[in-house]
């Protein structure tokens, strides 16, 4: 072996931890459960946040023991976490209450507070505060914090501060909706004041990869990494993912079709969205990561039993293009890649028999992938060669075939990526590698290109500009 790198990825419900090499190869791998979070129809997400670091630690000396004498050529470590989840904790580094989840909502009143008070910085910045921000939480925690309170942290911040010994600086990845202008490099000072929380709180902010600190001697004695070994900042679960798909370069995206369809690119200047359906995190090198979160993905199928799934696949495939247009969303309400309220599933037909209304469903989401992309390009920050993916849905060759058909370009498979890969990617980057596009070409898998069926493109471009037209009457989209 050669000089390692350590992905961590803190998700809700569990911790993964993975040891690559150089050419991206994992060489050791660990997980741990974590507590469901405690949920309550008012809107409250908790979770405990004292059993991070235990279920983290465990991984790491699970992943050293197996190294055996190799644990010594591990040189850096990176960690990837929910977006916005928080946690106060005193001048130890001890959780002082449950964490503040990523989708707790209670603090819809400092969310209303933060938006009028920075109104013309996030017009500049492209973000919008909302009940489910990390900045309307630590509004909230302001008014409701226990004595001893030092810090409030983001949860890599936490594990970080454990490995090293001290406290830690955040990431911009991870603060960008904790109240961070990524475009002036500031927190957004006026809006604290309004919620009257105190500066004390709020950790230094730099950019990922950059170097937190080294592991220290009771950080060692705890997990076998290499006392020395570099901590380096990370960025979220959402941003790691799309590092492990490749897409670092200007013009790469991804989509992670998991239970939402999330997209994500890298541009060269920051995306202004006026509709607010677009975000954009710092890239490492200083360019941007724009893209956005929508309600529609997976989901779409979730009253399906999965051993129909590959059947039902098969059928869809054979079938060809559905004779409806059908936008199967779940719920009420979308947010990207247009912003609807009170947005609703439709039909455009009746469906012939279930392989029908089944397939369907399956192009109606890759239809709301392109209008992502169309109105990414539209904003300046159009897409290049093949559209990357990963998550549960990537795994249906019949549903990518149909995106790529939809999209009338290739889909590139990607498998291995995951947030622990991301996470490793940054740690690489700085350490093992100059920079994160050399990792990125070193270590990312290489991927399977599904190509467009040309006897559906017609057809189905038919169908999509049957969707724009219904989207455009119901007033989801624009008329022009």
């Amino acid at each position: 072996m050669t000089e390692l790198v350590v992905g961590v990825d803190v998700a809700t419900a569990n911790v993964r931890v993975q040891v690559h090499d150089p050419a991206g190869a994992v060489v050791a791998s660990a997980s741990r459960p974590l507590p469901q979070p405690v949920r309550s129809p008012s809107g409250r997400s908790e979770q405990d946040a004292t059993t991070w670091w235990p279920a983290v630690r465990d991984c790491l000396a699970e992943c050293t023991t197996a190294l055996g004498a190799h644990r010594t050529e591990i040189r850096s470590l990176s960690i990837s976490a929910t977006s916005g989840t928080v946690v106060p904790v005193d001048g130890d580094g001890h959780p002082l209450t449950a964490a503040l989840m990523y989708d707790d909502r209670r603090a819809e009143a400092e969310a209303r507070i933060a938006a009028e008070a920075g109104a013309d910085r996030w017009r500049r910045t492209g973000i919008t505060p909302s009940a489910g921000s990390g900045l309307a939480r630590i509004g909230w925690l302001a008014r409701h914090l226990p004595d001893g309170t030092a810090l409030v942290c983001h949860t890599p911040d936490l594990i970080a501060w454990k490995l090293v010994g001290h406290p830690v600086a955040t990431d911009s990845s991870h603060a960008l909706k904790s109240g961070y202008d990524a475009v002036a490099g500031e927190w957004a000072i006026e809006v604290f004041e309004a919620l009257s929380v105190p500066d004390l709180l709020l950790p230094e902010v730099v950019r990922p990869t950059t170097v937190l600190g080294a592991v220290d001697a009771r950080g060692a004695a705890q997990t076998g990494l290499p006392a020395g070994c570099e901590v380096r900042a990370g960025m979220t679960d959402g941003c790691a993912g799309q590092l492990a798909c490749g897409a670092v370069d200007v013009g790469q995206f991804v989509t992670v079709l998991g239970t939402t369809l999330v997209l994500k690119g890298v541009a060269e200047e920051l995306v202004h969205d006026p509709a607010g359906a677009v975000y954009s995190h710092l890239h490492p090198d200083g360019m941007w990561l724009p893209g956005g979160a929508a309600n529609i993905g997976g989901s779409a199928l979730s009253d399906v039993d999965t051993a129909e799934l590959p059947g039902l696949d098969t059928a869809a495939t054979e079938r060809g293009p559905a004779s409806v247009v059908n936008y199967p969303l779940r719920g009420e309400g979308e947010r990207f890649p247009f912003l609807a309220a009170h947005a609703t599933r439709f039909v455009l037909g009746a469906p012939e028999d279930r392989i029908d209304e089944y397939r369907s469903r399956l192009e109606g989401v890759a239809f709301c992938e392109r209008l992502a992309l169309e109105r990414l390009a539209q904003l300046g920050a159009p897409s290049e060669g093949a559209v990357r993916t990963a998550g549960g849905g990537a795994r249906s060759i019949a549903w990518c075939r149909i995106r790529a058909s939809v999209l009338d370009a290739p889909v590139l498979r990607v498998r291995g990526a995951g947030t622990a890969l991301g996470a490793a990617l940054l740690a690489a980057s700085g350490s093992v590698y100059p920079d994160l596009s050399t990792a990125a070409a070193a270590m990312v898998p290489g991927g399977e290109l599904v190509e467009p069926v040309p006897a559906e493109v017609s057809q189905l471009d038919d169908s999509y500009r049957r969707f724009l037209d219904e989207l455009r009457t119901r007033g989801w989209i624009s008329a022009t």
